[in-house]
């Protein structure tokens, strides 16, 4: 997800303050675009003198702002506090999940919930939380439409950003070690490892991307194809921009990890089918981010559908996985070959 929502509670002063203030919105220079363009958000940077250039349109206040939720999303607290009572309910329904480990330290850890259909395909899914925070734990409540439609649901834990000394490699490394766990593993709960699909939402889309342009086979003697299909929400695919915004400051970023970390510089190694999707009131960059993606994958003829969901921002359009007819329930079914319960 965006910038990290544990922070002190949002309050109805702080939106009111935040609107009253919100009158411009970084403006964003024409890409190369799949589907709609955004209709701007109703939330944005404060007014201000505009600064020299750092990217594209974008000066340094509004470039931060466009990688930070809370300047668009000012409910955001709300509904992250929902998405964590939501999987509390999920739990009671479905019962605990079964915890794994798929690391060596203590938190490399995975909970899978089970459904009863034999040899079922495994969704794999990785939290976002800027690379601050976040847990397995908090994307539970997604859970129950998948076990219902047939599919086990498995939900990552991994390291943070400043646990890891700001290089977000060492979580992608463990990203791809929790997927190699499943690949070998699966029999063990049910679950067919020819039928393993991914999904992540904003920095675990874009941990997620990095392990779909992983050489599998060369880097840990795994079919190639490891991963059949993959639905990436939010996300950001190439770290320039992020590099020159605020999120440097805990993410420290050098040459090499910009490049390896930039999965639309190695599209030539994507090998599964994607579905990219944002939501039209994210910040402008996440809109961009998401565009410009899925053009560049279409341009270098692999599969690709770019989903565009309308009047939804960074933490609404997560909350539509726990529904089969939501946006992103609905294509996660569809990418697996499920129907809904």
């Amino acid at each position: 997800m965006g910038q990290s929502m544990q922070r002190d509670p949002i309050t109805r002063r702080k939106v009111l303050a935040a609107t009253a203030a919100a009158t411009a919105v970084a403006a964003t220079a024409s890409a190369p675009s799949l589907g709609a363009e955004p209709k701007g958000c109703l939330i944005g940077p404060s007014p201000h003198a505009k600064g020299p250039l750092v990217f594209m349109n974008y000066d340094q206040i509004e470039l931060d702002a466009a990688y930070d939720q809370s300047a668009y999303a000012p409910l955001g607290f709300q509904i992250t506090a929902r998405r964590a009572s939501n999987s509390a309910e999920t739990r009671r329904r479905l019962g605990p999940p079964r915890r794994e480990s798929y690391g060596p330290t203590e938190i490399e850890k995975l909970d899978i919930f089970r459904t009863t259909r034999p040899n079922a395909p495994i969704l794999i899914f990785v939290h976002g939380g800027a690379w601050l925070n976040g847990s397995a734990s908090e994307y539970h409540f997604a859970a129950e439409n998948f076990v219902a439609a047939g599919a086990h649901y498995i939900a990552l834990d991994f390291i943070a950003a400043e646990a890891a000394k700001g290089d977000i490699r060492v979580m992608a490394d463990q990203v791809k070690r929790a997927i190699l766990w499943v690949s070998k593993n699966a029999a063990s709960f049910g679950g067919d490892a020819n039928r393993i699909y991914l999904s992540g939402q904003s920095s675990g889309a874009h941990l997620s991307g990095v392990a779909l342009v992983t050489d599998w086979t060369k880097d840990f003697g795994a079919p190639p194809d490891i991963i059949k299909a993959a639905l990436l929400l939010s996300g950001m695919y190439e770290m320039k921009p992020v590099r020159l915004s605020a999120r440097s400051s805990y993410v420290k970023f050098d040459n090499a990890m910009e490049e390896s970390m930039s999965t639309q510089r190695h599209i030539a190694r994507l090998r599964a089918p994607i579905t990219v999707v944002y939501g039209t009131n994210e910040t402008p960059e996440f809109q961009r981010q998401s565009r410009d993606f899925a053009a560049a994958v279409k341009t270098a003829r692999k599969q690709v559908e770019l989903i565009v969901v309308p009047n939804h921002n960074h933490y609404e359009l997560q909350e539509t996985l726990a529904n089969p007819y939501g946006w992103c329930g609905r294509a996660a079914l569809a990418m697996m070959r499920l129907k809904a319960a």
